[in-house]
């Protein structure tokens, strides 16, 4: 098994998915030691730190790669399944950012009043415990949150020549800010251009469902990750696999037409996992999937449904490739 270790220079940093050329060549069944900078730029370190004053929104949610990946062609699947997540910095930081968030008015969603007050906070990491301080802006409470840590950012160039800013979450992945993609999940990615220019980023120290004000405790993050290809058997949509889970993700607007792709994949999905014709699929998944929002502030919504393996049949999908790569992730660490 190949080990790479890469921490990029800020010059090479990407900011798109698609029009960038790869930082180096990857190939399958590869191990990557990736060190990745915070959705901020490192522009926010303290609470005096204002978005408007300190973000410049051209370099924000930087990615670290493209990598190319030997042997990657449109149709096929790539497999990326994340062995650990730490967080590089000893503190996080979110905010409230003018005119943008779940709950504010933003350019889409138009509104008379002023925006929100602007804030920054600094959550201090303590990884003995694996809790991050949250300290009240507007009072003076303070207690510790548990660290769970995830990737708001994963994904490959679109197809078509396209280039989208890492802050689009599309049919390529992108910027999905879903929890589900954390420690232990396996993560297939449909391939749209030779060598699939997968990156990775934005990663938070942990994060509600939805995102609510637009930031999570966005931190800089040391990951490993494991690389495989399928060749063929390309999702439309990113798919995800857990032990306990499998998950569709499903991105646009207005929020109800990214539910409608996650449980339409999931239907088509479940129809080949289990053997069902599309029309039972559509039955059981009404009966038993969860469709958590993964966020409601980007510029295309996220949401994923979740069917939970445990009621079903026993069955694999990807001809068992997340559970050889579970057991392999345990020769990693």
């Amino acid at each position: 098994m190949e080990e790479i270790v890469f921490r990029p220079e800020r010059n090479q940093y990407a900011y798109t998915f698609g029009g960038v050329k790869p930082v180096m060549n990857v190939k399958p069944g590869s191990v990557m030691r990736l060190w990745s900078e915070d959705a901020f730029n490192f522009a926010l370190t303290s609470v005096d730190d204002m978005p408007s004053e300190k973000i410049d929104i051209r370099y924000v949610n930087p990615q670290t790669g493209p990598f190319y990946v030997e042997g990657a062609e449109p149709g096929d699947t790539l497999v990326l399944h994340i062995v650990d997540l730490e967080p590089a910095r000893d503190f996080g930081a979110s905010s409230t950012i003018p005119f943008f968030g779940g709950l504010s008015a933003t350019d889409r969603t138009a509104m008379l009043h002023d925006s929100l007050p602007e804030a920054t906070w600094i959550y201090h990491v303590d990884k003995a415990k694996n809790q991050v301080g949250f300290q009240a802006r507007f009072g003076n409470q303070e207690f510790a949150l548990p660290i769970e840590t995830m990737l708001g950012t994963v994904g490959v160039a679109p197809p078509a020549n396209e280039v989208r800013t890492s802050l689009v979450p599309e049919r390529f992945g992108g910027n999905m800010d879903s929890p589900e993609v954390k420690v232990g999940t396996t993560i297939y990615l449909g391939v749209n251009v030779e060598g699939a220019m997968f990156s990775i980023g934005d990663g938070h120290y942990r994060q509600g469902e939805g995102e609510s004000c637009g930031t999570a405790v966005e931190g800089a993050m040391n990951s490993v990750i494991l690389v495989e290809l399928i060749k063929g058997h390309a999702p439309l949509w990113p798919r995800l696999e857990s032990d306990d889970y499998w998950m569709v993700v499903g991105s646009s607007r207005p929020m109800e037409d990214a539910w409608r792709i996650s449980q339409v994949e999931m239907i088509h999905w479940l129809g080949d996992i289990l053997g069902l014709h599309y029309m039972d699929a559509y039955q059981l998944v009404t009966q038993v999937t969860l469709a958590p929002i993964a966020n409601c502030v980007d510029t295309n919504y996220s949401v994923v449904t979740k069917i939970p393996k445990g009621i079903l049949p026993k069955s694999t999908a990807f001809e068992g490739m997340h559970a050889r790569l579970r057991e392999l992730a345990k020769s990693v660490k």
